[in-house]
C-alpha cells in the first residue's frame, strides 16, 4: 500500500459459498479506484485497497450492501452478536421456507400417487400451491431475489441468479398452466401445480443451504473473541500507595499494577519490583519459563508462577499483545488467497451455460420452426425454456461437495481429525509446504532431563541427588524435572537446610554440613566457582539446544545436567512421510537459533526460521504463498494463530491453545504429528469423491437439459431426475469401503530424540 492509496477492512455478512466472494470481487473490481480487493469466505472479511481520491469508503460500503450481504459492526463484540442475529433471521427463514415445502409436498402427494383426483382438489391447488411458492418467494426468499437482481445489473452470474431463474420459471409456468385451464387454452396447459412445487422447493433448499453454511462460518470464526478472552477483566492498580480492583479497561499507560503468583498479567509492561518465572507459553508457544527481574518485560496473557510483581503499564488497548495478535488474525484471514470450489469452478461456465440452453429452446421453437415449417411455436417454446430451468438448478450439483466434505469428516473423526471446512479437503491435495512450529507440535512442550554430565570424580547418582535435594523445595519448571528425574532413578532425596532461592538464577542449600549451589552456569561463576576447565563440555551441550544446570559442592563443580524439550516419537518419521509425498518442511519457531538448528537436523528438516515474532510467522507462509506455493501450516500456540489463519490450510495439534484450534481448518485431537499425513490423505480421497459426484450431477443435467430443450420433459420429470441425480450422489459419497492408506500404521514405537532449548537462564 503506497501513500496515494488506503486500505479498508469490513466484516461482510450473508456469503454462503465462495462463488459469493467471486461475486463480491468481481462487483468492486469494476468500481473505478479499487486497487485490489481479498475477499475471505471463510471468515467473512473483505481487505479493500483503493484510491481514495477517485471513490470513498462509504461507496465501496454502499457497493456491499447494493450486492444483497450485510457490514458487521467493527466492534468484535458486537460483530458476534450481529452473526448469532444472522443465525437466528436464516433458522426463522427456513422455518417458514420448510412449512410451506412440507404442506406443498403434502399435497403434491396426493396428485403424484393418485390419492385423490385432481379434479376433486382442483380448486384447492389452485389457491393453495401459487400461495406456496409466493410466500416462500417473496417472504423468506426475498433477499435472494434481491442478491440476484443487484448482481444481474452488474453482470455477474452466480447461483443466486440460476435459482431465481429457475424460481420464476416455476411460478411463470403455473401461472401459464392456471390461465390455459380456466380459459381452456389447450396450448397453455402446463402441469401447474408441479411448476410451483418446483418453485416453492428450490428456494427452500437455496435458504438450507446458506444456513447450513452460516452455522459451519459462524463456530469458526470465534477465534478473535477467544483470544481476547486470555486478558483477565480485572487489574490489581497501586494508586497513591493503596491497591485497588479496578476494570482492565479502566488501567492506563504508566500505572503501576501488581501480579502476585498464579494470576494472569492483565497488559503489558515493565518489572519494577520483584522477581519471578513467567509462564510465556500460552502467548510464545515456548515450553520453558522466563525469568523476570526488575527491567524485563512482561506480556499480557502469560501467568506469573513464582513470585510477587509490580508491573509498569507501557501498552493498554488496541497497542497490547493480545490485542496486536487479535488484529494479524483477522488482517491474515482478509489476505489469505482464495480457493474457488471446484464446484463454483464448474458453476461459473454451468449457470451461463444453462440461460443459453434457455435461449436456444426459445429460438429453436420460434425462429428454427418458422424456418423448417414455416410457423412459429411460441407455447413448445416457452414450455421448453421453462423446463430448461427446471432441469438446469443444479441440485446435485450443489450437494456433491457438501456430502463428500461429510464422508471425507467422518473418516476424519474415526482418526481423531477434525477437519472443519470446505476449502480444507480440496486444498490438502494442493500442498507443497509445510510450515511447521517447533514446541509442542515437533517436541513434547515440556522440560526434560536428557544428560547428567558429573565431573571431579563424583558419580551420577551423587550428582542427582544434590541437585534433587535443592531443586525439590523450587516451584521452578526446571526444578521439577530435575526431581522428577531423580524419582524415575529411585534416588533417595534428603532434606535440605536453609533454601534460598535467587531468582533468574538458582539455589543455595546445605545439607549435612555441605554448600549446595544449583543454578545456571552464570551463577556459578558469580559465586566463585572456576567453570574454565569444562568450558568446552559446556559449550557442547548449549549448541544441541540444551538448558544446563550447574551444580556445586562446597566450593567444588560437581556437574552439568542437560534439559531439553524432546522430540516426539512420531516427528522425524512424519516429516519423512511428508517429504516423500513431495511436500517440502520449513520449521518456523520463536526459540533460538541454537535449539532450533539442533531440532531441524534431528527430524530431517533442512529449512527453518529461528528467533521470529507471531506476526513474522505469518509473514513467512505468505512469502511461500507468493511465489506460488500451497502452504500448510501446524501449530499449538497463541503465537501460531496468524500463521495458521493466513496458511491455505492450518492446522492445530489438540493438545494445544484453543485460539489455535479455533484459528485453524484442520484440528487433529491429540499429539500425534503422523495424523497431518493421514488428513492429507482423507483430503485427496474426499475430492475424489467431490470430483466424482459433480460428474454424475452434470451427467443427469447434461441429459436433461437438452431434453427439455425438445420440450417433451415436463417439470415432474425434472422433479424425478433431480431426486434420482441426488439419491445417485448420495449413494457415491457413503456406499464403498473405507479409506485405506498407507500412513496409518502405528507410530508409537519410534524412539525420543532428546533435543531442547536455551529458553532462559537459571
Amino acid at each position: 500500500m503506497t501513500e496515494e492509496t488506503q486500505q479498508v477492512q469490513y466484516k461482510v455478512g450473508g456469503m454462503a459459498c465462495s462463488f459469493c466472494a467471486t461475486s463480491i470481487t468481481k462487483g468492486l473490481a469494476r468500481m473505478p479506484g479499487i486497487i485490489n480487493a481479498s475477499v475471505s469466505l471463510a471468515h467473512e472479511e473483505a481487505l479493500i485497497e483503493f484510491n481514495p481520491k477517485v471513490l470513498t469508503g462509504d461507496q465501496i460500503r454502499q457497493t456491499l450492501l447494493d450486492l444483497g450481504y450485510t457490514i458487521r459492526d467493527p466492534r468484535r463484540v458486537k460483530a458476534y452478536e450481529e452473526q448469532q442475529k444472522e443465525i437466528d433471521l436464516e433458522r426463522r427463514r427456513l422455518g417458514i421456507a420448510g412449512t410451506m415445502t412440507g404442506l406443498a409436498l403434502i399435497l403434491m402427494s396426493f396428485l403424484w400417487f393418485h390419492l385423490i383426483a385432481l379434479d376433486k382438489i382442483r380448486l384447492l391447488m389452485t389457491i393453495i400451491m401459487p400461495l406456496l411458492a409466493v410466500i416462500t418467494m417473496f417472504g423468506p426468499g426475498l433477499y435472494i431475489l434481491r442478491m440476484a437482481w443487484h448482481s444481474l445489473k452488474r453482470g455477474i452470474l452466480n447461483q443466486h441468479v440460476l435459482l431465481e431463474f429457475g424460481a420464476f420459471s416455476g411460478f411463470l409456468g403455473g401461472t401459464l398452466g392456471l390461465v390455459g385451464t380456466y380459459a381452456h387454452i389447450s396450448t397453455l396447459a402446463f402441469p401447474a401445480p408441479d411448476f410451483f412445487a418446483v418453485a416453492t422447493f428450490i428456494t427452500t433448499y437455496h435458504i438450507l443451504s446458506g444456513y447450513a453454511s452460516l452455522l459451519v462460518r459462524t463456530k469458526a470464526s470465534r477465534s478473535v473473541m477467544k483470544l481476547l478472552a486470555l486478558q483477565p477483566a480485572m487489574a490489581t492498580v497501586i494508586r497513591n500507595g493503596v491497591e485497588q480492583t479496578v476494570p482492565v479497561e479502566s488501567v492506563e499507560v504508566e500505572d503501576m499494577i501488581r501480579v502476585r503468583p498464579g494470576e494472569a498479567f492483565p497488559l503489558d509492561g515493565v518489572v519494577v519490583e520483584g522477581s519471578s518465572s513467567v509462564n510465556e507459553s500460552l502467548v510464545t508457544g515456548e515450553s520453558l519459563p522466563v525469568d523476570k527481574t526488575v527491567g524485563t518485560e512482561v506480556i499480557g496473557g502469560s501467568i506469573n508462577l513464582t513470585g510477587s510483581l509490580i508491573v509498569l503499564v507501557t501498552r493498554v488497548g488496541e497497542q497490547s499483545f493480545l490485542q496486536q495478535i487479535a488484529h494479524q488474525i483477522e488482517e491474515a484471514r482478509a489476505k489469505k488467497p482464495g480457493i474457488l470450489q471446484l464446484v463454483d469452478q464448474v458453476l461459473a461456465v454451468y449457470v451461463p451455460g444453462v440461460l443459453a440452453a434457455a435461449a436456444l429452446a426459445i429460438l429453436i421453437w420460434t425462429l428454427g420452426d418458422y424456418v423448417v415449417s414455416g410457423h412459429i411455436d411460441m407455447t413448445r417454446g416457452i414450455f421448453a425454456m421453462l423446463a430448461v430451468f427446471v432441469m438446469g438448478y443444479p441440485c446435485a450439483l450443489g450437494m456433491a461437495t457438501p456430502l463428500a466434505m461429510i464422508r471425507g469428516g467422518g473418516m476424519a473423526a474415526e482418526h481423531g481429525i477434525l477437519i472443519r471446512g470446505g476449502e480444507a479437503f480440496q486444498t490438502l491435495r494442493d500442498i507443497t509446504w509445510v510450515a511447521l512450529d517447533k514446541t509442542g507440535t515437533l517436541t513434547e512442550g515440556r522440560p526434560s532431563v536428557t544428560q547428567i554430565l558429573p565431573l571431579n570424580g563424583v558419580s551420577e547418582e551423587y550428582l542427582l541427588k544434590l541437585a534433587a535435594l535443592a531443586e525439590t523445595l523450587s516451584e521452578h519448571p526446571l526444578s521439577r524435572a530435575i526431581v522428577q528425574y531423580a524419582e524415575q532413578k529411585h534416588i533417595d532425596i534428603p532434606k535440605a537446610q536453609n533454601f534460598e532461592a535467587i531468582a533468574g538464577k538458582g539455589l543455595r542449600a546445605i545439607w549435612e554440613e555441605r554448600y549446595i549451589r544449583v543454578g545456571s552456569p552464570r551463577f556459578l561463576h558469580d559465586e566463585g566457582i572456576t567453570l574454565n576447565d569444562h568450558e568446552t563440555r559446556l559449550k557442547s551441550l548449549l549448541e544441541s539446544g540444551n538448558t544446563v544446570v550447574a551444580v556445586a559442592e562446597n566450593n567444588r563443580l560437581v556437574g552439568f545436567i542437560a534439559i531439553a524439550d524432546t522430540i516426539k516419537p512420531d516427528a522425524q518419521e512424519a516429516v519423512g512421510r511428508l517429504k516423500a509425498l513431495g511436500i517440502t518442511p520449513i520449521m518456523l519457531t520463536g526459540d533460538n537459533m541454537y535449539t532450533a538448528r539442533a531440532v531441524a537436523q534431528a527430524v530431517g528438516i533442512d529449512e527453518f526460521r529461528a528467533e521470529i515474532l507471531p506476526d513474522e510467522k505469518g509473514h513467512e507462509v505468505q512469502k511461500l504463498q507468493q511465489n506460488g506455493h500451497r502452504v500448510m501450516m501446524v501449530g499449538d500456540g497463541i503465537n501460531d494463530a496468524p500463521a495458521l489463519t493466513q496458511a491455505d490450510v492450518g492446522i492445530a495439534i489438540g493438545a494445544g491453545t484453543d485460539i489455535a484450534m479455533e484459528s485453524a481448518d484442520v484440528v487433529i485431537m491429540g499429539e500425534r504429528l503422523g495424523a497431518v499425513v493421514q488428513a492429507l490423505a482423507i483430503g485427496r480421497n474426499a475430492y475424489r469423491k467431490t470430483a466424482q459426484n459433480i460428474a454424475l450431477a452434470l451427467a443427469f443435467n447434461g441429459i436433461g437439459i437438452p431434453l427439455a430443450i425438445t420440450g417433451f420433459i415436463g417439470p415432474s420429470w425434472a422433479m424425478l431426475a433431480m431426486v434420482t441425480s441426488v439419491s445417485t450422489v448420495l449413494a457415491n459419497s457413503f456406499l464403498g469401503g473405507k479409506l485405506k492408506s498407507p500412513h496409518q500404521e502405528s507410530l508409537n514405537n519410534v524412539p525420543t530424540y532428546p533435543i531442547g532449548e536455551r529458553r532462559t537462564s537459571r
